[in-house]
């Protein structure tokens, strides 16, 4: 009897099998949780943090809302949410790396927002919450380290509430020719580098990089949202597509 051959996953450019995806993954952000948010300072020129204040703004959160923020361990967007909400609101900061979900809790505890916020070590594919649990859904540059994208979102779309909301922010596809190759050349050339001068860690920042570029494009992305049932499906690009917003709704 021939044994079916293991489905084959990116990681960054490379092919591996699909079973090896989520540890090499964990592997990159148990490297560069120390100095992640450094990193992405550094990477953005600080961007990233307009970027996230817009997903806030989109998201539009009211006091009493139950967020789950995916890939979210080091706080950023919980925090923002918090802030938004005036304190009046719960997170649940859901991640597979430990080490990220420690760099999260000490930032929360320096901003007394302890008691707002679970955090939680698990798989975007195989979220441990009831059906029907929360009132939005976040993941802010996680979901391309996804092994299989479709059942994250098949996931997202069970854990919420009808009338849920779920955002999604990540790197995108530069529309314009001339400046996708000059944003190449910036991603290939400056960021692994920095990595290693900053982090010390030059192969998990050419990673990072890599995955950007195999991950579908805001088109293809927004059909993969509405095929795993969600309605009102649209998106923002930001910084002239190099990130983007989608948001969708569960009706």
């Amino acid at each position: 009897m021939t044994e079916t051959p293991e489905p084959g996953t990116h990681f960054g450019f490379e092919t591996v099998p699909e079973h090896e995806k989520a540890g090499r993954v964990r592997g990159v952000f148990t490297s560069v949780a120390a100095k992640y948010d450094l990193m992405n300072d550094a990477m953005s020129l600080g961007i990233h943090r307009l970027w996230k204040d817009a997903l806030l703004d989109w998201l539009a959160p009211r006091p009493g809302t139950r967020l789950l923020d995916v890939a979210g361990g080091t706080g950023d967007v919980a925090f923002r949410f918090l802030d938004r909400v005036k304190g009046e609101g719960h997170v649940t900061v859901l991640d597979m790396t430990e080490h990220m979900l420690v760099e999260g809790r000490a930032r929360a505890e320096a901003r007394a927002h302890g008691a707002a916020i679970d955090w939680v070590t698990g798989d975007a594919m195989a979220l441990p919450f009831a059906d029907a649990t929360f009132d939005a859904y976040t993941i802010s540059f996680g979901i391309r380290n996804v092994t299989r994208i479709e059942e994250a979102l098949a996931e997202a779309f069970r854990v919420l509430k009808p009338g849920g909301r779920l955002l999604v922010l990540e790197f995108s596809r530069v529309p314009n020719d001339g400046l996708r190759r000059l944003y190449d050349l910036y991603s290939f050339n400056v960021i692994p580098p920095l990595g290693q001068a900053l982090a010390g860690d030059r192969a998990s920042y050419q990673y990072l990089v890599e995955s950007i570029r195999r991950f579908p494009d805001q088109e293809r992305f927004a059909a993969m949202i509405r095929a795993a049932g969600f309605d009102l499906v649209k998106y923002r690009n930001l910084s002239m597509g190099i990130a983007a917003l989608h948001s969708a709704w569960k009706i």
